[in-house]
């Protein structure tokens, strides 16, 4: 009997809120950094009866899946079979594509070269500090799965967003880094990264990533209606994300609304600012600094290394701005004397309606004291029983309002006021102030203060309207010594 009319699929349907998709690799060192994993999720690569219990077997060489419907080392060997059908005529990059081939567990951590004539209906989108935005249509798409019985790749076509970095037609350390953030950080809520091309005209490298048709985060609010438990589901799954990155021992270090996508779900994009949690080769206070002012801890604009925890104070000055559908500081320049400010404990408003449970964690994950802020883990587990309180049963309910002494006020203010702005207010509340920026770009300042909480966030917090932010003529006396403190 010909073995090949044996082979047919052996793979198992599982629920993704119970299991990751694909296994995790243990490494070496690693226990500090998995003290934050939701450890019942995952299934490790050791783990033979557990893999098999959760992804089934594969249909030819009869070992447990290393992930959803995929066989590394099946998969590797035909990857390498095709190794000598395609070449981008760089040979780093062949050879980066090609280990990333080899290693993967999961149809999320491979990449591959896709020839730019392979795309359709390209389209420019924008650019950001460090470069531009396509779309473009991918007929034949990223392949997903080995079709047993076929015996050849299942493949999904779809629209795709094409990410230039500016100048990089040399192929360079940042563009790498920031594919290989892509592989190691290959979860649910990071947006996945397909494969590498090259505009024939620019010369320019381009990551090949998925599409997300209703943008950023402000995008997303500005456009579509939300009560209190669809914005806490969807704050849930950015933490998720969050703890993603920082379970692989990595901090996002441009952590802000423009870098949060949506496509029926959220995904944090732009990881090219990645970089492990313990790096010691940053010098701030040399070179300065990359992000957005507004969503910037003090004490990373003060010139200290970014930390998971500024990470988390980003994700509470975004929080902030999901639930008020505001801008942090859009009245305002953003500038030295706006860092000033915010290292003196100013923070943004927090709108009247936000109930007390949000606007607690809210002020929490921008405490000026750093250890005081809560960790990704705490911030998806907490924003995740809020959630689900909305389906529990009375009891379940009861507890959780017992628990955090506040839960019900979810269901008060949702009946109280409707989230959703008039798409004229939305658009008023976007950049007002011409020199209020929202993109990355290299900040250097100077003889900034210690970080503190200010007295106004504490006491005024609940009021009928928490307002701290301040006027053009508030400043005018830190404006005076600028150009003094800031190159």
């Amino acid at each position: 009997m010909d073995p090949k009319e044996n082979k047919r699929s052996l793979w198992k349907s599982f629920d993704y809120d119970e299991y990751q998709r694909h296994v995790t690799i243990s490494t070496i060192g690693s226990t500090t950094e998995s003290a934050e994993e939701i450890d019942d999720k995952i299934v490790y690569m050791e783990d033979l009866e557990k893999r098999k219990q959760v992804y089934g077997i594969c249909g030819e060489c009869n070992e447990p899946g290393t992930g959803e419907k995929w066989c590394q080392p099946c998969n590797a060997k035909r990857f390498k079979d095709n190794f000598k059908n395609w070449t981008s005529g760089n040979k780093d990059i062949d050879e980066f594509i090609q280990q990333s081939q080899i290693n993967a567990v999961h149809h999320r951590n491979y990449l591959e070269w896709i020839p730019f004539e392979n795309f359709k209906y390209i389209t420019y989108i924008t650019r950001g500090g460090f470069g531009k935005i396509y779309s473009a249509e991918w007929p034949e798409g990223y392949t997903y799965s080995w079709d047993i019985e076929n015996q050849t790749w299942s493949r999904y076509g779809k629209k795709v967003a094409l990410k230039s970095l500016y100048d990089s037609s040399c192929i360079g350390t940042e563009f790498l880094n920031e594919i290989k953030t892509h592989l190691q950080i290959y979860l649910l809520d990071v947006i996945q990264c397909y494969g590498i091309t090259q505009d024939p005209n620019t010369k320019d490298y381009m990551m090949v990533l998925e599409y997300c048709e209703d943008g950023n985060l402000r995008n997303y609010y500005m456009n579509h209606e939300s009560d209190y438990y669809s914005k806490i589901d969807n704050l849930s799954q950015i933490a998720r994300g969050l703890l993603d990155i920082h379970n692989t021992g990595k901090i996002h270090k441009d952590f802000h609304s423009g870098n949060i996508l949506y496509k029926v779900d959220p995904f944090i994009s732009d990881l090219g600012m990645c970089q492990p949690a313990n790096n010691e080769k940053q010098s701030v206070k040399q070179e300065g600094i990359y992000g957005v002012l507004p969503y910037m801890a003090p004490e990373v604009l003060r010139g200290y290394q970014y930390t998971k925890a500024s990470d988390i104070y980003s994700f509470g000055i975004m929080m902030n701005e999901y639930i008020s559908e505001e801008t942090p500081y859009n009245n305002i320049s953003h500038n030295h004397a706006l860092a000033i400010k915010i290292c003196k404990g100013l923070r943004p408003n927090i709108f009247k309606y936000t109930p007390k449970l949000l606007a607690d964690l809210i002020t929490n994950c921008w405490d000026a004291k750093a250890e005081n802020r809560p960790t990704a883990k705490e911030l998806y587990q907490t924003l995740n029983k809020w959630y689900k309180c909305k389906n529990e049963d009375s009891d379940t309910e009861s507890q959780v309002n017992e628990d955090s002494d506040t839960g019900s006020q979810i269901y008060e203010y949702n009946d109280k006021i409707k989230l959703n702005r008039t798409s004229e207010k939305r658009s008023n509340n976007i950049q007002t102030h011409p020199q209020a920026i929202y993109t990355s770009r290299l900040l250097n300042f100077k003889n900034l203060p210690e970080p503190v909480n200010s007295d106004i966030t504490k006491t005024t917090l609940h009021s009928e309207c928490f307002d701290c932010q301040l006027d053009e003529l508030d400043l005018d006396e830190i404006n005076l010594d600028e150009e003094n403190n800031i190159e």
